[in-house]
């Protein structure tokens, strides 16, 4: 598919994100987009900060530039992932969203909410992050102005 990214992409979830992150998987896949999956590996209950944490040390080391988390509300993974020194992970529930994360806040990480949006929504989400790219300019500073000294 035209414009989208063929770097490796990390993909992190909990259980309520699994199934959605199924869906981006095969979405993935059939564009020939190659990925990293750092869990979780089911369905069954677990707690989303230990992969975050994980997707999120792999994306602040530069092992990977672009990462996609799935949980619930993507709330709670997209604030733990942002606990890292170069992580921006921005909660993205429509394309827009998807679109302005990587435009003006160089998103590292689109953190989808799973049970709030459609198998559909998420492809147009993940396709819409995917191929935007940073504008740069007066959106550099303020993103130079985010981490803690």
């Amino acid at each position: 598919m035209k414009g989208l990214s063929k770097k490796t992409i990390a993909l992190a979830s909990d259980h309520a994100g699994f199934e959605k992150k199924q869906v981006i998987i095969r979405f993935l896949e059939e564009n020939g987009i190659s990925y990293k999956d750092f869990g979780c590996y089911s369905d069954d209950s677990c707690d989303y900060p230990d992969y975050a944490h994980a997707i999120a040390e792999s994306i602040d080391s530069g092992e990977y530039e672009t990462g996609i988390t799935f949980c619930g509300s993507g709330q709670g993974i997209s604030i733990t992932a942002n606990k890292h020194q170069n992580v921006r992970s921005g909660l993205c529930w429509n394309t827009e969203i998807g679109t302005l994360a990587k435009e003006h806040n160089n998103a590292n990480i689109c953190a989808l909410p799973a049970r709030f949006i459609s198998d559909e929504e998420a492809i147009a989400i993940v396709k819409a992050f995917l191929t935007a790219e940073f504008q740069g300019g007066r959106h550099t500073d303020r993103i130079a102005k985010i981490p803690l000294k």
